[in-house]
């Protein structure tokens, strides 16, 4: 008599369905999670970014400091009152040729570079640190496209170089360079060695023209208005030449 045959097991078992508020975090788009707290924090720099620009609305950096400098104030409060309202005018996106000109014809050359250098400095930190802490672990899941995990890359595997590149050309946004770095993979202190060395020529620079603006005859300002003016020429030619390879390599 033939033994009785066991059917088998259906293969397709459904799965219990799990309970609400148990399932795993939603992702975005692009498939990486992204937690509910980055997002707050991100939430948070825009709010702080925001305020900080539309502060100036209501007070003008270089005109605190014309007001306040002007006058028998010493030295050292002249000093840490420059640095401060630079910096948080550099946050907040004030234009720093406006900064580095009040820097010359309030301070001259030799003062006004070095201060206008701790300043640009602190204020790239500060905006720097505020991107790093609140907005990068939203942001970094969303890199999407060639151009800009190339620039991720770069910035990280080469973080001093290419943060020292990019502040030596102007006419170049100098706060996109503070958050672009700070959602890379570049270091904090790299970032500010670089920072410092690298705006340090073309702050001298600004720093000088408008301080022999008085004289433009003089040798001092006629030497900065040319670097100035080679140096957009060769920032345009950067431009010019990135866009054209990105072109190539988009058709090829």
């Amino acid at each position: 008599m033939p033994a009785a045959v066991t059917p088998p097991p259906p293969s397709d078992v459904a799965a219990p369905e799990p309970a609400a508020g148990s399932g795993p975090a939603p992702e975005h788009p692009g498939g990486a999670a992204v937690p509910r707290a980055a997002r707050l924090r991100l939430v948070l720099l825009l709010v702080v970014l925001g305020a900080a620009a539309a502060s100036l609305l209501l007070w003008s950096p270089t005109a605190l400091l014309d007001g306040r400098l002007s006058g028998g104030t010493p030295w050292y409060w002249r000093s840490a009152l420059f640095v401060t309202v630079y910096a948080i005018g550099t946050a907040a996106f004030f234009p720093r040729p406006a900064l580095n000109a009040a820097a010359g014809l309030l301070l001259g050359v030799r003062e006004g570079t070095v201060l206008a250098v701790v300043g640009t400095t602190l204020g790239a930190a500060l905006a720097f640190e505020l991107a790093r802490r609140l907005g990068r672990d939203a942001l970094r899941p969303h890199l999407r496209g060639r151009l800009l995990l190339a620039l991720d890359r770069r910035f990280t595997e080469q973080g001093f170089r290419s943060v020292f590149l990019l502040r030596l050309l102007p006419g170049l946004p100098f706060q996109a360079g503070n958050f672009g770095a700070a959602f890379s993979g570049v270091r904090f202190l790299p970032f500010v060695t670089a920072t410092t060395l690298g705006a340090a020529p073309l702050t001298a620079v600004y720093v000088t023209a408008a301080a022999t603006a008085r004289e433009p005859g003089s040798a001092g300002f006629l030497l900065s208005a040319g670097v100035i003016a080679a140096l957009s020429l060769v920032s345009l030619v950067t431009v010019v030449r990135a866009a054209v390879r990105r072109r190539r390599a988009d058709t090829g």
